[in-house]
């Protein structure tokens, strides 16, 4: 995964689906490509991260992409965008290094052209074991840790081993100390922008092990979310009003000024749908909404519900 140093004025977003909305990114990247001028000019694409389906280093959100993986890799490669391997189970044991399709995950993503692919990793024995057979790939912290405090974060952010670093988004309005953070960090950090997880919630880590015990194929019960909305799902008109919640106007007046440049989209558990709004929010000129949206909702090929 290329770091993104030299140009503070440029946005980088990583978005969500790699595998599970292989056909969405078909269309959009092209879109992204031959039509510059629908999205901002100031952001650019870095990476696309996820994991297929029945991965058991996966975690974060129970997988469910059926795309085939050497299909994934070369539009990567096409559109020379890093692919993130979400590998972010935190309970994994040293019998589940051996993982045969995992590892062919690896072998086959380890390297891909100019971008460089990335593990976001939760787990140090991963880590250990993967920087060690696959040293093509660079490491994004997940967020999974849920590292609540400020403190946590620097710590993380001090470990070389990690190119970039997913703050936990109740840190996401830290300005104080966000702003007095090094340079180094600040190219280090990657803000989650669109969660719709309650700021108060105290389960999340918990949530977030059910995904992992389910990834590796443990029959335990789902976690029932703590929240009185969890019912409803996740909404973005929810997630927009989470006072973690970072807004276009929010990256361009107040984020990208200070120095951060990188920024992560959630949603891979959602459908194309939502994801495409999501992205017209974030990417697109308003006045090019529509447009963008005829030439995705008119493709005949994609179910995007």
């Amino acid at each position: 995964m290329t770091e993104h140093k030299a140009d503070h004025q440029k946005v980088y977003y990583h978005l969500p689906g790699l595998f599970e909305f292989y056909e969405f990114y078909k269309l959009f990247l092209k879109l992204f490509r031959e039509h510059r001028e629908y999205f901002y000019e100031w952001c650019d694409i870095a990476s696309i991260y996820g994991a297929p389906a029945d991965c058991i280093w996966g975690g974060g959100r129970v997988g469910f992409g059926d795309a085939d993986p050497e299909d994934v890799e070369a539009l990567m490669k096409e559109y020379d965008i890093s692919a993130g391997l979400c590998f972010s189970n935190s309970l994994l044991k040293e019998q589940h290094l051996s993982d045969r399709k995992c590892n062919r995950l690896c072998s086959l993503f380890e390297k891909n052209g100019n971008a460089g692919n990335a593990v976001i990793i939760s787990s140090d024995l991963l880590l250990e074991y993967i920087g060690k057979n696959y040293p093509g790939f660079c490491f994004v912290s997940s967020t999974t840790k849920v590292l609540t405090e400020f403190e946590e974060l620097e710590k993380e952010l001090n470990r070389p081993e990690f190119r970039y670093v997913v703050a936990d988004f109740r840190l996401n309005k830290e300005f104080e100390k966000l702003e007095k953070l090094s340079d180094d960090h600040k190219a280090k950090l990657e803000f989650l922008c669109n969660e719709c997880c309650r700021t108060g919630c105290y389960e999340r880590k918990k949530c977030y092990e059910n995904v992992s015990r389910k990834s590796l194929g443990e029959d335990c019960e789902d976690h029932v979310c703590v929240s009185p909305d969890a019912s409803a799902g996740y909404r973005f008109s929810a997630a927009m009003e989470n006072p973690a919640f970072i807004s276009t106007e929010d990256i361009l007046n107040i984020y990208r000024p200070m120095g951060f440049s990188n920024f992560k989209i959630e949603g891979r558990s959602l459908g194309s749908a939502m994801i495409l709004e999501i992205l017209l929010y974030y990417m697109t000129k308003p006045e090019c909404r529509l447009k963008v949206r005829e030439e995705i909702y008119l493709d005949s090929s994609l179910d995007l519900f």
